[in-house]
């Protein structure tokens, strides 16, 4: 499940169980690039929630979780931080990330 959401929405989630946090901006080439590259990895595994805040929108989030760049790829458990991942990454390196999360 890929969804866009705003701070106000992240904080009204239920954050139990892995999901996936990406920080992006409208005007970065490899945020669009990575934007198809979640694409794949939400077909491939449609379990795994994938929210998108966009960098600049969302000041309170982004300082809450300590995001300074993007694309940023936050992996969180029960609304903890696992892994981090910055800058463009293939399918087949967040898949992996995915899997230790879910293990």
């Amino acid at each position: 499940m890929l969804k866009e959401i705003t701070t106000a929405e992240y904080e009204a989630l239920d954050k139990k169980g892995p999901y996936l946090l990406e920080f992006y901006s409208k005007t970065c080439g490899p945020c669009k690039m990575l934007a198809f590259v979640l694409k794949d990895v939400d077909k491939a595994d449609p379990s795994l929630p994938i929210y998108q805040a966009e960098f600049n929108e969302n000041e309170e989030l982004k300082n809450s979780l300590g995001v300074s760049g993007f694309p940023t790829l936050l992996f969180m458990r029960d609304g903890k931080e696992v892994t981090r991942l910055e800058g463009l990454k293939q399918k087949p390196v967040i898949l992996a990330e995915i899997a230790k999360l879910k293990g």
